[in-house]
């Protein structure tokens, strides 16, 4: 049997990664800059991470969601005093994608509508309801498209208000940052005047921070950059450090009832023991600091480089935009200079997306590379 062939490969084949640092089958040292689409957030093979899950499985891997399990209850409560939403109750699942979809399904339950407001160049999953929520219709299949939903500009809430005065409209799903479409994001004015208007029409606010959160903008969500409040939050890749983990939080305003949700795996011992690590390193290490210093760093150093149209994101979600296509580029800084960058819809974008462990001397490494990767190119 072959491999199912939906993904182009690089001929480079990893076997071993320590923190930022990710080394092939020949013995050649990467510099990872783009932490596996941002799933990597405390470093790669963290020890503190790697200790956990050997002695969780050494107990008790799975077993379903009939039984207790005071792992979940420990991952919520630290996810709430960590994230400052204390208030917010937690549903674990198994993936960003699944995340969305239990998100989008407890929104329509609650108020019982079913049309979704969602964004231009938004990616939030590839199953049913969050890939039709992704405006890109090469991975939108016919029956996906049976959901009803309306795209809009970032940015242009008069367009948003129009749709939520017609009464059928469930939910606006957003992304705190976007990630696939590019890095663009709305204006702190945008999401505090979204906030209202979900609020006026008895319409759901979904903060998609499946890539954006956990640290990675600065905050520990970054929608919380704007001072606003979400009714519904979904996460994942950085919450198990590369442990399948995805969750929804969910603010006072729902009410649990048996069945409402369910999920096999989510939730499992292993993936809480993977969030609980993930959440005590980032706490102990005082990675949202280091994001910061980090960003504020990249943003100088970055100055250096001749050429770039703007670098868009906040934090350790990036992206250096140039006025031409990125992919001579990117494919260079790999085989060349041996850093993983990674691409947009945008293709005139590198998005830099390193573990949130990223030193300045990582930075110093790309700035240098870059700029021999431009005078070669």
């Amino acid at each position: 049997m072959n491999l199912f062939n939906v993904y182009p490969l690089y001929d480079i084949t990893p076997v071993k990664a320590v923190d930022c640092t990710i080394i092939d089958d020949k013995g050649v040292e990467y510099l990872d800059l783009y932490s596996g689409h941002g799933v990597i957030s405390i470093g790669h093979t963290q020890p503190d991470y790697v200790a956990k899950l050997k002695n969780q499985i050494d107990h008790l891997g799975f077993y379903s969601n009939a039984i207790q399990n005071p792992l979940q209850v420990e991952l919520a409560q630290k996810l709430g005093k960590l994230s400052g939403l204390e208030d917010y109750e937690l549903f674990l699942c198994s993936s960003g994608a699944e995340a969305n979809e239990n998100a989008l399904k407890l929104a329509s339950f609650h108020n019982g509508k079913s049309r979704v407001v969602a964004f231009d160049n938004s990616f939030h999953g590839r199953t049913s309801a969050a890939v039709a929520v992704t405006d890109n219709k090469k991975i939108v299949a016919p029956i996906n498209a049976q959901q009803v939903v309306t795209f809009l500009p970032l940015n242009q809430i008069e367009l948003v208000e129009a749709e939520l005065a017609k009464g059928d409209v469930t939910a606006v799903i957003i992304e705190g940052i976007q990630g696939v479409g590019g890095l663009d994001q709305g204006t702190t004015e945008f999401f505090q005047a979204l906030e209202k208007a979900c609020k006026k029409h008895d319409a759901v606010l979904i903060l998609d921070e499946v890539q954006s959160g956990y640290g990675r903008s600065g905050k520990f969500f970054a929608f919380q950059h704007h001072e606003i409040n979400a009714d519904i939050i979904s996460v994942a890749k950085g919450m198990g450090n590369g442990f399948p983990v995805g969750a929804i939080l969910i603010s006072p305003k729902f009410e649990a009832s048996f069945g409402l949700l369910g999920t096999t795996f989510g939730g499992s011992h292993l993936s809480c023991a993977a969030g609980i690590a993930v959440l005590d390193v980032i706490e102990k290490l005082d990675l949202q600091k280091n994001v910061n210093e980090v960003y504020e760093y990249f943003l100088e150093k970055i100055k250096e480089v001749e050429g770039i149209k703007q670098v868009k994101g906040k934090g350790l979600m990036l992206g250096v935009e140039f006025d031409f296509d990125v992919a001579a580029l990117r494919k260079k800084l790999i085989i060349e200079k041996h850093i993983f960058t990674g691409s947009a819809n945008n293709k005139n974008l590198l998005r830099i997306l390193p573990p949130l462990t990223v030193k300045k001397a990582d930075i110093d490494t790309f700035v240098k590379a870059l700029k021999e990767s431009l005078e070669e190119l």
